[in-house]
């Protein structure tokens, strides 16, 4: 496993990348060959399982496109499961407490920095890779995303921030807004003071801060106010907005 998304982080550079909703290996190779730096292959929200997050995994490898899974919850079976089918990284959702975090962390990582199950499966080369370099690399390697989207999260993220093993502090502004009892207003001045606060402390602890944009506009505003991991819109939805698009142009031949 070699990280490019990770070094490109390290180096300071700002990195875009959709979720993906659809079970489309195909739609995995155009985002990847339109030049998005990572997709976030959404088991949470979408209807794959890890057979189908693993073909996923091998379109964006295909394509030289850094491959992020969403786990369903934060659980040990989640976590190990899409590891194990070739995630660089997992977004975890509704980590709200220190304990939480912590938790992602034993399950995704191996000895010493955690308590990762091992076995002879596709992230080790099925096998036929060196054991000791597979885990040293898979622990050097692996990002951990927890999703901070909830205000109890928010409340509790100064301790989160200190768990080691994180590498990206993920705001939801959709969730976000559901806990604020703003469910929608992604943009309220209460939900974006909120995102701020998270913004900050997520700078001040040294770690790098992630968000949603939905547009090329919103995601300039979010990487100029400090955010360098962009989870830029769903494939299901720039699909059917370029359709749409298309569409109301023919509209005017019909």
């Amino acid at each position: 496993m070699h990280n490019q998304l990770k070094r490109k982080l390290k180096e300071g550079k700002p990195v875009v990348g959709p979720f993906v909703m659809s079970n489309s290996p195909d739609n995995v190779e155009i985002l990847s060959l339109a030049g998005f730096d990572f997709v976030i292959l959404d088991s949470e929200h979408g209807p794959m399982g890890v057979e189908g997050i693993m073909g996923l995994i091998r379109a964006a490898e295909s394509r030289g496109c850094t491959p992020i899974a969403r786990v369903t919850e934060n659980t040990e079976t989640n976590i190990l499961r899409l590891l194990d089918v070739g995630a660089y990284g997992l977004h975890v959702p509704q980590v709200n407490t220190k304990e939480q975090a912590e938790n992602m962390v034993r399950a995704a990582k191996y000895y010493p920095l955690g308590s990762r199950g091992s076995a002879l499966a596709r992230s080790s080369g099925y096998g036929l890779l060196d054991v000791n370099e597979y885990f040293r690399k898979a622990n050097e390697e692996t990002m951990l995303i927890p999703h901070i989207e909830n205000i109890q999260g928010v409340e509790n993220l100064k301790e989160i921030v200190k768990v080691s093993g994180i590498d990206v502090i993920f705001v939801g502004p959709m969730d976000l807004s559901q806990s604020l009892g703003l469910p929608g207003e992604t943009h309220h001045p209460k939900v974006e003071e909120t995102i701020q606060r998270v913004l900050d402390i997520t700078l001040d602890s040294g770690l790098i801060a992630g968000t949603l944009a939905l547009t090329p506009e919103e995601a300039a505003r979010r990487i100029e106010q400090g955010f360098k991991y962009i989870a830029y819109s769903v494939d299901t939805l720039l699909l059917g907005k370029i359709a749409k698009k298309e569409f109301e142009e023919l509209q005017k031949y019909l």
